[in-house]
């Protein structure tokens, strides 16, 4: 082997390099104490000052040019950058940081993304990544098999459940009218279609279904919402009513399930859906982004059960999985259901090279250059294993009934309904009736947020009288949080809100 030295400038230095490393080993050990002081400075979930203080701290941080004529001293730069970004970035390990679907990452994950980010490894081709596209293999099929899915199965890793949602609706698209005998829509178009297809789901969908039915060329107005019962579960009678009075000129791409809503952490009936959609020829698409973490629990997969039964899954290892984001999953029950991706170019997967086993994951994606997501996953998984993963779901799921319990013990607070998994909805009742509920809730949430107090999402919840009114939601994402950190949070809630008031009526 000839051995190759690498070249450097003053201005260039690979990260990959024996040079390069040595450097990164300095900025590495930056980056953490930059971080240790950021942690102590934050005092909270984020900095106060809302919006304004954000942009202000952006605005300081870079007063010169981003783009400067000279180069500039790589400690320097890097240091003055990611000082006023820790500082101003959300602390998702605060106990009060329970807005978001955010994690907090376990450190051998953060620790991966570094290999990962310097070794700049591709999936699309492989002299791009090889151990990379083998080791996305392997977690595939570990989270396949997890699913309850058997051989022939497939799958891919995502920027996230918006993409492999995205990716389902084209999956179904394809498939549904490839074994209806109605057309290819990849090559010719949707237009080409024979019948206008549609696409039934409950109104508790994510709002990413909508905006892959735009992207795919379905089209949003396309999408059919089946009623639901009390808490949004879809009905499977009126899934079959709906089905079954479709048109002849109508084509059913898709059936969408929910597996854990965002909100309320719901599961539609899984195995009810699955025998209507055979029954229908419709694909099934469960949407577990969220729910699929209760597959890692003894205690909780059971609200899964007939998600096998789907063609294909959508996960997020950046929820419960606990690794940096972008960590998403989309699984098919048939591998073959990649097959509208499978194009072979000048430049990918020519035939002899894959008969070679020269070929990579360009066909399994939407994308081409695509980042090695699977080692921050695979060093997550046999880190934590089974045990350690169900646990730490286990206590999430504790915590949301935690929260529940004190916050139905307070006559101030309204529960919307006992947690299903771990996302607790409520909101605060003020005693004088002439307040805006609703009204006084948001605004509730965005002093919180200004102060550097709590961080709280919103949403609205369908009440049986056509009212939607404004809840606050707490999501339960961080295993660390004890349950008397929780109370904190409730309390601050409540102390918040009596302040407001008392300065309403001064």
């Amino acid at each position: 082997m000839v051995k190759i030295e690498h070249a450097s400038t003053s201005v260039f230095r690979p990260a990959g390099t024996v040079e390069g490393l040595e450097e990164l080993r300095s900025l590495v050990n930056t980056a953490i104490d930059v971080l240790a002081a950021a942690h102590t400075v934050r005092g909270g979930p984020v900095r106060e000052g809302g919006p304004a203080a954000a942009a202000e701290a952006a605005r300081r941080a870079l007063a010169g040019p981003l783009l400067p004529a000279e180069p500039a001293e790589p400690a320097t730069a890097f240091r003055e950058l990611i000082e006023a970004y820790a500082e101003f970035s959300v602390d998702v390990t605060h106990p009060a940081a329970v807005a978001r679907m955010q994690c907090p990452p376990t450190t051998v994950a953060a620790a991966a993304e570094l290999v990962t980010a310097t070794l700049n490894q591709s999936l699309h081709a492989w002299e791009s990544g090889p151990f990379a596209l083998e080791l996305e293999k392997y977690v595939v099929g570990e989270l396949t098999r997890l699913a309850g899915y058997g051989p022939g199965s497939g799958g891919t890793l995502t920027a996230g459940g918006s993409l492999s949602n995205l990716m389902a609706l084209l999956a179904a698209r394809d498939n549904t009218a490839a074994r209806r005998g109605a057309g290819r829509p990849f090559q010719d178009g949707i237009a080409a279609l024979e019948r206008r297809p549609v696409v039934l789901c409950s109104p508790a969908t994510h709002f990413s279904i909508g905006r892959a039915a735009g992207i795919v060329g379905i089209g949003e107005d396309a999408i059919l919402r089946v009623p639901t019962d009390l808490v949004g579960r879809i009905l499977p009678a009126e899934t079959d009513r709906m089905l079954a009075e479709l048109g002849d000129d109508v084509l059913p791409i898709a059936l969408i399930a929910c597996a854990g809503s965002t909100d309320e952490g719901w599961v539609d009936p899984l195995p009810e859906l699955a025998e209507i959609a055979r029954r229908h020829n419709v694909w099934l698409h469960a949407d577990a982004a969220y729910g699929g973490g209760a597959l890692f629990s003894p205690r909780l997969r059971g609200m899964l059960d007939g998600l096998a039964e789907a063609d294909s899954i959508t996960m997020d290892l950046h929820k419960f999985g606990w690794t940096p984001a972008s960590s998403g999953i989309f699984l098919v029950k048939d591998a073959d259901s990649f097959g509208p991706l499978a194009q072979q170019t000048t430049t990918l997967n020519a035939g002899d090279d894959k008969e070679a086993g020269y070929f990579g994951l360009y066909g399994t994606s939407i994308q081409a250059t695509r980042r090695s997501d699977a080692l921050k996953i695979a060093v997550t998984l046999r880190t934590l294993g089974r045990d350690g993963l169900a646990a730490m779901v286990d206590r999430c799921h504790d915590q949301a009934r935690h929260a529940a319990a004190r916050i139905a013990a307070e006559p101030r607070l309204e529960l919307a309904a006992e947690p299903a998994f771990s996302t607790v909805l409520f909101r605060y009742l003020p005693a004088d009736d002439r307040i805006d509920a609703d009204a006084f809730n948001g605004a509730l949430r965005r002093r919180l947020m200004a102060e550097g107090t709590a961080l709280l999402a919103r949403t609205r919840v369908p009440r049986a009288d056509g009212s939607q009114p404004v809840f606050l939601k707490l999501m339960m994402l961080n295993p660390a949080t004890a349950d008397a950190d929780l109370d904190l949070v409730i309390d601050s809630v409540l102390d918040t809100a009596a302040k407001a008031l008392a300065e309403q009526q001064s």
